[in-house]
């Protein structure tokens, strides 16, 4: 898939989004739902109502990318923010490892992670 640097972060919206739209509407969803800044090289998932087709939309140094997946058959796990705190943002921080599982048809509740080293924030 894509070959990303540490630096990078992945947000997923965790509403469904219009998958008509393209790099202007989603952007304009990154800023104003995500309260994110779309040029600053993180990427922003997004997923249809039905969960059957995904947007990821990122800033390529000189442009706007975006790569588009639908699925034959199946779906997408639906992906909910840990807190329920009905003023939270409609996002979801995850890492690669997360997405790429994710888009190869894992459920991220099921799996089992063991403990590594993380350095502190």
């Amino acid at each position: 898939m894509l070959s990303l640097p540490p630096s990078v972060r992945i947000f997923v919206y965790t509403q469904p989004a219009d998958m008509r739209r393209g790099f202007d509407g989603l952007s304009a969803i990154v800023e104003q739902s995500l309260t994110q800044d779309p040029l600053s090289g993180h990427l922003f998932v997004f997923f249809n109502r039905r969960r059957d087709r995904t947007k990821i939309l990122f800033w390529d140094r000189d442009g706007y990318a975006l790569w588009y997946k639908r699925l034959e058959r199946g779906t997408f796990e639906l992906l909910r923010p840990v807190a329920a705190d009905p003023d939270a943002l409609p996002q979801l921080e995850i890492t690669y490892r997360d997405l790429s599982m994710l888009l190869d048809g894992v459920d991220l509740s099921s799996v089992r992670r063991r403990r590594r080293y993380t350095r502190p924030a």
